[in-house]
This record gives C-alpha cells, sequence and structure tokens, in this order.
C-alpha cells in the first residue's frame, strides 16, 4: 500500500504545480507581454540618456513626459530610443494594450507600470491582478 501511496503523492504534487503554473508561462509567452518588457526597458534608458543631458528626470504628466522625450520642450532633446513608443491621442505613452503606462522615479531608479492585458491598475496582491512592472 505504501508504494502506491508516494508515487500516487508526487504524481498528484506534480499535476498541482503545473496547474498553478500554467498562467505563469501563458503570461510569458504572450506577445504583447514581450512587448511591453522591450518597450518599458527602451523608456528606462531613455529616460536615462535624458537625465544625463538635462541632469534631471523629466517631470510633470505622463504627457508632458512624452514631450520630453521626443524634443518637444524648451529644451529640444530628442531621446531616439524613445521614438517608437506608442502615444494615445492625448500624447501619452501606452502599453501594448493601449493604457497609459505609470512612470515612477525615485533617485537613480526608474519604475514603468503598466495595467496588463485587463487594463485597470490594481492595488492589491490578489490573484486577479494582471498590472506589470519593469525597474531600473
Amino acid at each position: 500500500m505504501k508504494k502506491i501511496i508516494l508515487p500516487l503523492s508526487v504524481l498528484i504534487a506534480l499535476a498541482i504545480a503545473g496547474w498553478l503554473a500554467v498562467p505563469l508561462f501563458a503570461q510569458r509567452t504572450d506577445r504583447k507581454v514581450t512587448k511591453f518588457h522591450e518597450d518599458a526597458e527602451s523608456l528606462i534608458v531613455g529616460l536615462q540618456q535624458y537625465k544625463e543631458f538635462v541632469g534631471a528626470y523629466p517631470t510633470g504628466s505622463l504627457v508632458e513626459i512624452s514631450k520630453a522625450l521626443t524634443g518637444r520642450t524648451d529644451k529640444k532633446i530628442l531621446i531616439l530610443v524613445t521614438r517608437k513608443s506608442e502615444l494615445n491621442t492625448k500624447g501619452e505613452i501606452v502599453d501594448p494594450w493601449g493604457t497609459p503606462v505609470q512612470i515612477y522615479f525615485s533617485n537613480n531608479a526608474i519604475l514603468i507600470r503598466s495595467a496588463g492585458p485587463n487594463r485597470v491598475f490594481e492595488d492589491n496582491k490578489g490573484s486577479r491582478g494582471d498590472d506589470m512592472y519593469r525597474s531600473s
């Protein structure tokens, strides 16, 4: 009997682990998730380049940050890395699902946040949350 219970327990544990891992692997292989990470990395590089030229990160709303990176301010600095960032009609940088990203600055660190596929920013750690982050 013990010879049957141990292999059966291992098989059940592996099945449960596989079932729990499916959403994680599905999210990693989603083209839009990959695009978010690539775009966010480019945006971080662009923001760092901007800081190198100006001495500080751009400030203001997301529209003002977008303008600063595309040379549409009095500083006239164009950051080519962010040239391919997608913008909505307001001029905000958006994620692959069309939602404006959130950008946070802290000393020398940058955090880019996406609402993810459900297009809702969620501040809880519930199992339904699909927000994505990329930081420097």
